[in-house]
């Protein structure tokens, strides 16, 4: 029994090996056990069990080509359709390319709808504002749309936000230590609010004092009803005579 019990353990020491190497040397098991047979009754199954395997293919997958806008389609239709969910104004150039019809004519088209809706008296207007057409209230409904947005609460700008506004908009692109100099005051509170309120937002940084650079955004154009900043009213006649000093002196 004992000689028995010494060849089985010498037997054993030859063959033992590190567990990494048996668990290599071992058939890897499968992830999933083997599939069932279908059940009887089963259709999704056995549609998919009878469907022939897709032939493999190196050529890449079609694409169809979208086609433009049929001409006894109605433009202005189609226009008031994608302009109806558009989060921001929409440039005729984009219009033009997605539609596949001429500039002139997707431009003809808007300012036509723009027209109509303006003769119609509707509560919404059409207006080109910050580069694009985007469907507006009109301004004589203002006040009934913002009790209903703001439902009695204030969401106006402080007069602290909107003095670090106009510095932005006038002396953009600009950072925060050049709207504090202005200012007179630190301005990293406002400028945060602003940024929040998606007015301002960065746009870069100073080559020379690396710090951050800040500009207007496309919302700020639309909030004021201006295409472009340089719409923007000249502030020569409301500044002092001694401005020009100030500056001169600011940058000595």
């Amino acid at each position: 029994m004992t000689e028995h019990l010494g060849e089985s353990l010498e037997h054993d020491l030859a063959t033992w090996k590190m567990p990494g190497a048996r668990q290599e040397a071992a058939p890897l098991r499968p992830d999933t056990p083997a599939d069932e047979p279908v059940a009887e009754g089963d259709e999704y199954a056995a549609a998919l069990a009878a469907a022939p395997a897709p032939a493999a293919s190196d050529e890449e997958p079609e694409v169809t080509a979208v086609s433009p806008v049929p001409d006894d389609v109605d433009l202005g239709a189609v226009l008031e359709a994608i302009l109806m969910i558009a989060e921001e104004p929409l440039s005729e150039e984009f219009l033009s390319s997605v539609l596949e019809r001429p500039r002139s004519q997707v431009r003809e088209q808007l300012g036509r709808l723009s027209a109509e809706y303006t003769g119609d008296g509707r509560g919404f207007d059409l207006r080109r504002q910050a580069g694009g057409w985007r469907f507006y209230t009109r301004a004589d409904y203002a006040q009934y749309v913002e009790r209903f947005v703001t439902d009695g609460a204030s969401a106006r700008l402080t007069k602290a936000a909107l003095e670090t506004l106009a510095v932005v908009a006038y002396r953009q692109p600009v950072t925060r230590g050049r709207i504090s100099a202005i200012r007179g005051v630190n301005c990293d509170g406002v400028m945060r609010t602003l940024v929040a309120r998606g007015l301002v937002e960065e746009c870069g940084t100073d080559p020379d004092s690396t710090a951050t650079l800040y500009r207007t955004t496309t919302l700020f154009l639309e909030k004021i009803g201006l295409d472009t900043v340089a719409q923007l009213p000249e502030l020569a006649p409301f500044l002092p005579d001694d401005v020009t000093d100030i500056e001169e002196d600011e940058q000595r």
